[in-house]
């Protein structure tokens, strides 16, 4: 047996990237792991930085996950502000540009990559193309720390040159995750802003009766909300701020608005490049096709994160980024690239978002896919409160199981709440149902904690489950004969 450590190499320094050389340094010690990262701050929580941007974390530096010291005592050996452009697959070596613009070949013997995803630019005039406007003129994508620290940049400008009247301003064009929590943290530092969303809702994770009250919850707080509207064109003003036009149903409503920043947080598209052109193939949103030890079909090489499918417990293979599915592809990748046998289990879609004091979360299939997928789905609305009502402090908790009507099995749970009323413990149990098969019944015999100040005996996760079984039984009850 050859006594030469295994040498393994990891393009991409985020979620999927840092799990997958961690592990491999756990299953073998000896192997000597390179990570290619294309700026200089690996292992950021790209999930805090609208934490970051409305001053509630500081300072920048808080969001790494760990210092470049903690990775460099795992054993990590970093090679930063460098990209990978091209994989050798038959010669196991991956060509590299590094800060100095020179190219270097990296041997392998392990070539494991999670190159993420790009934000997705959508055909707005002005925002694509020759003399696009970008962050110098206050037009701001949002994916990467350098991403953050030009929108910082932009926004203690414009406060600096509006401490006065009117409040400096700010459009946010797309209100799903990103954008909900970004209108939040532009609010916290005191700006006016603007949501405009071209779907009928925001929000459009969770169904729309759910997504209303996101959208009451961002008025209440001073956000306007535009939504069934169309960003068509950006452009600057003589003063030096941006033009945003529009396009809705509304005649009443605005068509354009001027404001001193411009955030565009319309979704991500796989970055799939350096596999493809190495021969990967891809699949549904163009991302990578990977098997369930997140092998790509090239020999030694593993992808894993937002850029390649995913196995979805429900659904089968799907496109669904999500920086907790990363972590755990990308620790199977790093295990299988030095010798280890694991497997990914699959997701099954869990999110949960804060915007303002309320909490959203969903898991498993909404009514429209579980359809979609061939199931016979059934969906219930039900609010319990998150604790005992005569404790103190009780609030209302609305949510909406999605369960088989043939089989009983629970497809989906969608749930709103405010902050602190455990939302997100409470989305995991369904979480859990749905990863281990359950069916909707079976969700009353779970053995769920409980204290007046905290809960009920039946908790808000077991009455919506009754709800769901009680109006499939009267759906079953046969109609009386004429």
């Amino acid at each position: 047996m050859s006594s030469t450590p295994r040498r393994l190499v990891v393009v991409g320094g985020s979620d999927a990237g840092i799990s997958a050389g961690l592990r491999a340094r756990e299953v073998d010690p000896t192997c000597q792991v390179t990570l290619v990262v294309a700026d200089e701050y690996p292992n950021f929580s790209i999930c805090g930085i609208p934490y970051y941007v409305s001053g509630e974390v500081q300072p920048w530096q808080a969001l790494a996950h760990r210092t470049q010291a903690d990775l460099l005592a795992a054993g990590l050996h970093l090679r930063l502000n460098s990209r990978a452009t091209a994989i050798d697959v038959a010669g196991h070596r991956l060509a590299v540009t590094g800060p100095d613009g020179a190219e270097e070949l990296l041997d392998y013997d392990a070539l494991v990559v999670g190159t993420g995803a790009h934000p997705t630019v959508p055909p707005i005039d002005g925002l694509r193309g020759p003399g696009a406007l970008g962050p110098d003129q206050g037009v701001h994508l949002l994916h990467t720390m350098d991403d953050t620290h030009a929108l910082v940049n932009t926004l203690t400008t414009a406060s600096t040159a509006r401490a006065s009247t009117p409040l400096p301003s700010a459009v946010i064009i797309g209100a799903g995750y990103i954008g909900t929590e970004m209108a939040e943290a532009l609010r916290t530092r005191g700006l006016a802003v603007t949501v405009v969303q071209r779907p009928s809702q925001v929000l459009t994770t969770v169904e729309a009766p759910l997504g209303a009250m996101v959208a009451d919850e961002l008025t209440a707080h001073g956000v306007v909300v535009l939504t069934d509207t169309e960003a068509r064109a950006l452009s600057r003003t003589a003063d030096g701020q941006v033009r945003v036009d529009l396009h809705g149903p509304d005649p009443a409503a605005p068509h354009h608005l001027v404001a001193d920043v411009v955030l565009v947080v319309t979704g991500v598209r796989p970055d799939t490049d350096l596999l493809t052109a190495a021969g990967a193939s891809t699949g549904t949103g163009g991302a990578v096709a990977v098997d369930e030890t997140m092998g790509t079909g090239l020999a030694d090489v593993w992808a894993a994160g937002d850029c390649v499918l995913t196995h979805h417990r429900l659904l089968g293979t799907t496109y669904l980024p999500l920086g907790t599915t990363a972590h755990k592809q990308g620790r199977v990748a790093g295990a299988n690239a030095v010798g280890g046998r694991a497997t990914f289990a699959g997701s099954v879609g869990t999110q949960v978002v804060k915007v303002f004091d309320l909490v959203v979360a969903r898991t498993g299939l909404l009514p429209g896919e579980a359809a979609a997928a061939g199931f016979d789905p059934m969906t219930t609305q039900s609010t319990a409160d998150d604790h005992k009502a005569y404790y103190p402090g009780a609030q209302p908790l609305t949510i909406r199981i999605t369960g088989d009507r043939t089989t009983g099995r629970l497809l989906g749970a969608q749930l709103v709440g405010r902050l602190g009323s455990e939302v997100a413990k409470r989305v995991d149990t369904y979480a859990t149902s749905i990863f281990h098969g359950m069916t909707v019944e079976e969700i009353a015999d779970l053995d769920l904690s409980y204290t007046p100040p905290l809960g009920s005996p039946w908790d808000a996760v077991q009455i919506a489950a009754h709800a769901w079984t009680a109006q499939h039984a009267r759906s079953h009850v046969a109609a009386p004969v004429a």
